[in-house]
């Protein structure tokens, strides 16, 4: 339409649930007979997007409209409306960005025996998995694990949300990696960065230098199990200036260790990976055993709660320096409780 300023369309956020907004040229009235009423411009947002997945595809590749509108679709630099469906991004997300800019986490990241910060994540709407629950609160990114629905990942990427897969980490390499595919993901790698400075300072201040004869330690979890080489924890009991008592033996299925195994070769200082009352199954019979008793109280001994070491983040650096003191009163002469 010669002479008529374009018409234009913002959209943010992109996806089915993104937001729109009209604008308008100094030549455009909304009464303008030369304008299709569909395309005048609005003073206020338009609904959101939710179930216009199709309408906002060729809204964005220019086919709605035509050469008379201009549409300008792109996503923000940074995402302002971010649900995490796994527990580990849920930390890292609520040490990585503006508390108004979560929309959801999952229900795991208010449970303290798993989550370092439930605190942070109080108030925040908690998210069992579902795709109706996502799609209600109009996210502009997801962030999903490995083991997060594959139904509701799948549907969420045919409604156009942008969904990231974040793997599990397991080192400490790891755990920088996936500290900056996230950053990267919500547009925060400044910030990102910095929570990376202040892991690897503070590990490099609890780190021990390794030696010949460091003091060999375990940690044992319910139904005897025990984290070898290739867990985050026995980079951790690496770290701290111990041998790791699993990589010297011989595990059973699953990483068991038979507690014979445990009571006739005792570490010199035996890691609770999960307090004894913590479950009360039979899983957890073999942390309340009297043998096990026995040899918490005759020698070190330290409970490291789960959520310190189940998930791969920069905060799982309290652990490694919890361990370091643990290896220092060793040294000292003292006993754990």
């Amino acid at each position: 339409m010669p002479g008529i300023r374009q018409h234009r369309t913002r959209c943010w956020g992109c996806g089915p649930v993104s937001h729109c907004e009209a604008g308008w040229g100094e030549e455009v009235s909304a009464r303008d007979p030369r304008v299709p009423v569909s395309h005048r411009p609005a003073r206020r947002p338009v609904a959101p997007c939710l179930g216009w997945a199709a309408a906002w595809t060729l809204a964005c590749a220019g086919l709605l409209l035509g050469g008379a509108l201009n549409i300008e679709c792109s996503l923000a630099a940074s995402a302002r409306r971010i649900v995490s469906l796994n527990l580990c991004a849920d930390q890292i997300l609520l040490d990585l960005v503006a508390r108004e800019r979560i929309a959801g986490l999952s229900f795991l990241a208010r449970d303290p025996t798993m989550s370092t910060n439930v605190e942070g994540a109080r108030g925040i709407p908690a998210v069992q998995g579902s795709a109706e629950e996502v799609l209600a609160l109009g996210p502009d990114l997801v962030l999903v694990g490995s083991y997060s629905t594959p139904a509701t990942q799948s549907l969420l990427r045919r409604l156009g949300v942008r969904v990231a897969g974040i793997p599990m980490a397991s080192s400490f390499e790891e755990i920088r990696a996936v500290v900056r595919q996230i950053a990267h993901e919500t547009g925060d790698e400044a910030e990102g960065e910095a929570l990376i400075v202040d892991f690897d300072r503070r590990l490099e201040a609890a780190r021990a230098p390794r030696t010949e004869n460091r003091p060999f330690a375990l940690a044992y979890q319910v139904n005897s199990l025990a984290s070898g080489p290739g867990s985050l924890l026995h980079e951790m009991i690496e770290a701290a200036g111990f041998r790791n008592l699993a990589a010297d033996r011989t595990l059973g299925p699953g990483g068991r260790l038979p507690l014979e195994s445990l009571v006739l070769d005792p570490p010199d200082l035996l890691i609770f990976a999960n307090a004894p009352g913590d479950f009360r199954t039979v899983l957890g019979d073999n942390l309340r055993h009297p043998a096990v008793r026995y040899i918490a109280g005759h020698q070190a001994s330290l409970h490291l709660p789960m959520p310190l070491w189940l998930c791969g983040t920069p905060r799982a650096v309290e652990a490694v320096e919890r361990l370091a003191a643990a290896r220092r009163d060793l040294g000292a002469g003292k006993r754990g409780p």
